[in-house]
């Protein structure tokens, strides 16, 4: 009974629940952006465009011809720009249906391609850390576990420490990943947004419900962000109450 009111299990209790803030906001954004998107699923544009229609038309008035439309063949929310291959690639429902939702969600991809050809910088800084981030995410964890499993042995010292710090290090790179996208995102909707409209894809009322769609969205990324300060923190946090236990 001393042990579970012991001031050490409550400091690593309040680690644990540290997360649940951002668990909360990550599941209600989840749940927001689907039933955002399936509510306007069901609702038809009025100028009869097909996602891919949409995608090409927005190109063209860009004045950009070598980038491709495809459909992937998965299902939805699987909708990608490829600036290595300058390949939109959208998934069944966003090809083939002329909803509010599938237009919105294709002229957003599009409206990366147009980042893309005008040579837009955050697009460019996160390109350059997407080929870094996976790998870098990697090793995060198997450097945290070490480091735990030495620290905790008794038997890594600075070694165990070195483990545990380096893990932290690659998960504050893995969140500049995550902050540099989230403009990369915003802008790539405003820009879809502006050109529904110019391009007479969608009428005032249409162009709302589609922006409703993206920036529920454009909270993920938030919430996903959130999450990794969150993570972070309680690394942080964990290591500093570690180190003051082995000291």
């Amino acid at each position: 009974m001393f042990i579970l009111f012991s001031p050490e299990y409550i400091q690593y209790t309040l680690l644990g629940i540290i997360l649940l803030p951002g668990l909360i906001f990550s599941i209600i954004t989840s749940a927001r952006v689907n039933s955002t998107f399936n509510k306007y699923s069901q609702v038809l544009s009025s100028k009869g465009y097909t996602g891919a229609m949409v995608a090409k038309k927005l190109l063209e008035s860009e004045g950009i011809f070598d980038v491709e439309v495809i459909k992937n063949g998965n299902m939805e929310l699987t909708d990608n720009y490829n600036p290595e291959t300058k390949v939109i690639s959208l998934s069944n429902k966003v090809y083939d249906s002329m909803s509010i939702a599938s237009l919105g969600v294709a002229a957003h991809e599009t409206g990366h391609a147009i980042q893309h050809a005008k040579g837009y910088a955050p697009l460019k800084v996160r390109s350059v850390l997407a080929k870094t981030s996976t790998m870098i995410s990697t090793f995060v964890w198997p450097l945290i576990v070490i480091g735990i499993i030495l620290d905790f042995a008794y038997i890594g010292g600075i070694v165990g420490k070195a483990f545990l710090w380096a893990g932290v290090g690659f998960f504050s790179l893995s969140l500049i990943f995550s902050l540099v996208t989230l403009p990369v995102e915003l802008d790539a909707s405003k820009r879809a947004l502006s050109l529904l409209v110019n391009c007479g894809a969608l009428d005032d009322m249409e162009v709302k419900g589609a922006k409703k769609v993206l920036s529920a969205a454009a909270m993920t990324y938030v919430a996903a962000i959130v999450v990794s300060i969150l993570q972070l923190l309680r690394f942080i946090l964990f290591f500093l109450l570690n180190s003051r236990r082995s000291d």
